[in-house]
């Protein structure tokens, strides 16, 4: 008897180690997007008089139908991606694959048309140009920790506001920084990126980075702050967000229009660049830490030959 307990203990054990497994497998930033997704969903299919869970094919359907004009094809496919994912952790099977589903989705993406807004990339010219408008303020000197470390270092917002001091190790030739986590990278096998002395100091992002610490006298803990209006540096994490205020500002100080630039806008920009001055898609995206043939990573580095070799310009306008 005492067998058996102890082995239903260990199996109830294992079946919670399982589920937390299970949950681990998504960021917690698509967890949160999950959760959101399927409590719009869940909401219009009760206010509609529909069953939400088991969902039949038709009231997804019918839901996609009437969020169409109001959510990019985008947004409608994660949140099919929600209710599938819901459906197969209560034990059901998933009314997202069905025909009528998959035919309604089809038709949208055609209709509306899926293809994703980009940001203007800050390339050398516009980075230049917002650098040179800071000032020697405690928040201006982080602002230029950002603007020249996120360039170089072509890193995520969420990468960016995650660096600790302790990420950053001194080197002769610049800093190497160890990004723990990325989009990438969910399992936290972790990556270093090497962020070399610039040839300006004007624009060098190891001494930016090395300015800012020594301004706020940082020993430990997050590299990127909030800072007040009175330029008193707090203890909190920057967020995201925060990135993108400080992009959005330095284009606005600079003369730019400060619409068109985000936090992303950093990352784009440095593989712009790097493409128009030769640099090579394995170097680009050794920086970047794109997949090798990323989509992505090649959508930036056309726009960056757009005008090269360009047919228009032996025609004789």
């Amino acid at each position: 008897m005492v067998g058996r307990e102890k082995a239903g203990i260990e199996v109830g054990d294992l079946a919670e180690r399982v589920r937390s497994f299970a949950a681990a497998s998504r960021s917690e930033a698509t967890l949160d997007a999950y959760r959101s997704d399927w409590e719009h969903f869940s909401s219009w299919a009760t206010d509609h008089g529909q069953l939400a869970l088991p969902a039949e094919p038709e009231t997804v359907a019918l839901y996609l139908a009437a969020m169409a004009g109001d959510f990019k094809p985008s947004t409608l496919g994660r949140r099919l991606s929600a209710i599938s994912v819901t459906h197969q952790h209560a034990g059901h099977d998933s009314p997202t694959q069905h025909a009528a589903v998959r035919s309604v989705m089809t038709g949208i993406r055609r209709t509306v048309g899926t293809a994703p807004a980009q940001v203007a990339p800050a390339t050398i010219g516009e980075i230049r140009k917002m650098v040179a408008r800071l000032d020697d303020t405690p928040i201006d000197r982080r602002d230029r920790a950002i603007l020249l470390l996120g360039f170089a270092g072509a890193f995520r917002r969420s990468e960016l506001v995650a660096l600790d001091l302790a990420d950053f190790t001194d080197t002769p030739e610049g800093l190497l920084v160890t990004v723990r986590r990325s989009k990438r990278d969910q399992e936290g096998r972790g990556d270093t990126k090497a962020i070399p002395f610039g040839s300006d100091p004007e624009t060098c992002p190891v001494r930016a980075v090395r300015t800012w610490i020594d301004t706020a006298e940082l020993t430990d803990g997050a590299l990127l702050r909030r800072v007040d209006r009175h330029g008193n540096v707090g203890v909190g994490r920057l967020s995201d967000k925060g990135i993108a205020i400080a992009v959005k500002r330095a284009a606005e100080r600079a003369g730019l229009n400060a619409a068109v630039y985000s936090g992303h806008s950093l990352r784009a920009g440095f593989v712009t660049t790097a493409a128009a001055n030769g640099a090579s898609e394995r170097a680009i995206s050794r920086q970047t830490g794109h997949a090798p043939n990323s989509a992505t990573l090649r959508i930036y580095m056309r726009h960056a030959s757009a005008f090269a070799d360009n047919a228009v310009s032996v025609i004789g306008l």
